[in-house]
């Protein structure tokens, strides 16, 4: 396989020169590195370490990762393979791909707006976890003692003395008081940093030091993408891997603290039971969805910027591995130290376990606390969460950004292309603002829980279905083979067909059937806000009947039946972006059929002598588009 991948980028490829010209306009990505890395840093985000850990360990531990994997071999691989491939294979964003099928377009829409969503609360995240990087440089971390001005009489912190903080839990459970004892680690983010009010309507004031690390969050990502994927092609070396050495880091610091393994214990111990739930295989198939990052729109934008003969078989495996790898390895990670706090505290590990905002911001701060030289610890690990957190940033505001310049996609806007970053950029961040006042973390869950939820699943089903049913599996599978020089593998044609878009279905389903009003700890959310949930749910969705119902209206024909066939039928312009890659039933319509027909016929043995450098003949098939572009 890799011998595709390599050999048509030896530049010894006719027609090469027509490809500097057309990348100067659109841009490329330096090398293939750089992509795998962007990708990576994509789809590895801040779920795989707040979310994962929790999930495998309220799922039965070690037998999680069974449907885990099974969820990432059926579904995960092959949608991450069939977005990479076709935005590879016309250089489009989510907008322009679905030349393919003029009427699906409202999919691309739809995932712009999931891309805005994500792309307004994402920073807000990491913009928080700034604000931690900044105020862990001091000598004691904030949120270790008790006796500051914003803690309550219930404040019981880990350090205040140990053995009065035991007796202390002895006697609240002898009393059964419904006075539950809170960390100082948990008021100081409720009562400080969030200052939060009582109730999601009650916005009260925006808070200006979270205001200020938005507004850094914001330049940063805006200064990486500057220049497009040129400027944050070279970021990623640094975003996309520095995470796995402090996760490192932070592992070897863990595993040495007694009480690790406990933790560990808790976390791997498979409880076989609970695999014939359904709920876990739910959990499994959502985790897996959401974490690879389908249906955002990223990943066709970022293969959009391949070279038209790049392996992307090869590096969908590579991401989609990787990205399920550190899921795994950061719950080591995160249930070392826990377990280390669990023992410290002499409780049952449950009592100290929490995920998403909970986890990053509560829990695991406070455990630092408990280590020697806490500071150095709590500045890796809120670097780390803040690298991880731009890695998805940087994409989401790139996908945005190349919707809309390949969608005008005149001389002048692609000339301009950094003010559109910067309008984007502006925008995401006066959206954001609602997000930094005393009920911003409500806000925040609203638009986690349901803007990109349910939304993705539906999303991803009509994307499967519009290729495979509606463009067609056979010329789909074609068109692979033109760009890689093989077919699909057997496997991932049946899954494209069949088999993930059933799991997506059982997806949504499950969703469906387990829905639960959201609540965040005792708050439970007033009606009208989860009503603003579903119309976020439902903004994306409803673009693709209403993008559907305007495109047959503006189509020829006499019946509806005709209206459709149209519609749906590829538009002229779909297909290889490159000229000289045009060929097959791509070729331009100006050469007479039958001229071409002979032309290509002779030239599959000769090419396999003209390309003598070439590992092997079969590369005739691949190449055959050049030489015979450049005879033409």
């Amino acid at each position: 396989d890799t011998s595709h991948g390599i050999s048509p980028q030896n530049g010894a490829v006719p027609g090469e020169q027509g490809k500097q010209e057309k990348s100067v306009k659109r841009g490329n990505w330096g090398n293939q590195i750089e992509f795998v890395l962007t990708s990576v840093g994509y789809a590895v985000g801040l779920g795989n370490v707040w979310r994962f850990p929790y999930l495998c360990y309220r799922n039965g531990g070690g037998a999680f990762m069974f449907p885990y994997f099974i969820m990432l071999v059926f579904c995960g691989i092959p949608l991450f393979f069939m977005e990479l491939s076709f935005g590879q294979f016309a250089s489009q964003g989510c907008l322009g791909v679905w030349r393919v099928s003029p009427m699906f377009k409202g999919v691309g829409y739809g995932m712009m707006v999931v891309s805005t969503y994500i792309g307004i609360y994402y920073n807000v995240v990491i913009c928080i976890a700034f604000y931690y990087f900044f105020v862990s440089m001091t000598r004691v971390l904030p949120w270790t003692y008790c006796s500051n001005p914003w803690n309550t009489p219930d404040c019981v912190g880990v350090l205040d003395g140990n053995l009065s903080s035991r007796a202390a839990l002895n006697i609240t459970q002898l009393l059964n008081t419904t006075q539950k004892r809170t960390s100082p680690s948990e008021e100081y983010w409720r009562r400080y940093v969030l200052n939060l009010s009582d109730d999601i309507g009650n916005l009260g004031e925006v808070r200006l030091p979270l205001l200020g690390c938005l507004g850094v969050s914001w330049v940063v990502v805006f200064l990486c993408l500057i220049k497009g994927v040129k400027s944050s092609g070279k970021v990623v070396y640094f975003t996309a891997t520095f995470p796995y050495v402090v996760l490192t880091i932070l592992f070897v610091r863990g595993i040495t603290l007694e009480g690790a393994v406990t933790g560990i214990m808790y976390y791997l111990t498979p409880q076989w039971d609970k695999i014939l739930n359904a709920k876990v295989w739910g959990d499994a198939a959502s985790q897996i969805f959401y974490s690879l990052g389908c249906a955002w729109g990223g990943l066709i934008t970022m293969a959009s910027y391949n070279k038209f003969h790049n392996n992307c078989y090869r590096d969908s495996i590579i991401i989609s591995i990787t990205n399920c790898a550190t899921s795994v390895y950061a719950g080591f990670v995160i249930f070392s130290i826990l377990g280390f706090m669990a023992n410290h505290l002499g409780v049952d590990v449950s009592k100290v376990a929490d995920h998403g905002p909970g986890l990053a911001f509560v829990a695991y701060p406070e455990a630092l606390t408990l280590l020697p030289i806490s500071p150095l610890w709590s500045i890796l690990f809120f670097f780390m969460l803040i690298l991880l957190g731009l890695g998805t940033q940087f994409c989401l505001l790139e996908t945005l950004v190349t919707a809309i310049v390949d969608e005008v996609g005149n001389e002048w806007i692609i000339r301009k292309k950094t003010f559109v970053t910067l309008g984007v950029a502006v925008a995401g961040f006066l959206l954001g603002v609602p997000l930094t006042t005393q009920a911003g973390i409500y806000w925040l869950l609203l638009m986690d829980n349901y803007a990109a939820s349910f939304s993705l699943v539906v999303i991803s089903c009509i994307m499967c279905v519009a290729i495979m049913y509606i463009y067609g599996h056979r010329n789909y599978f074609k068109d692979i083979e033109m760009m890689l020089g093989f077919p699909p593998p057997l496997f991932f044609q049946i899954c494209w067909r069949f088999i993930s878009p059933a799991i997506i279905f059982f997806i949504l389903v499950f969703t469906v059937i387990q829905y639960r009003p959201i609540s965040y700890n005792d708050y439970v959310y007033p009606t009208w806000a989860i009503s603003i949930g579903f119309l976020m749910a439902l903004s994306s969705v409803i673009c693709i009947p209403i993008y559907a119902i305007y495109k047959v209206c503006r189509s020829e024909g006499d019946t509806l039946l005709e209206r459709l066939k149209n519609a749906t039928k590829a538009s002229k312009d779909w297909g290889p972006a490159l000229p000289e890659h045009r060929s097959g039933r791509y070729a331009p319509a100006f050469s007479p059929s039958t001229e071409s027909h002979l032309e290509v016929q002779p030239l599959q043995p000769e090419k396999g002598q003209s390309e003598a450098a070439a590992a092997s003949p079969v590369q005739g098939s691949n190449g055959s588009a050049h030489s015979q572009d450049s005879r033409l």
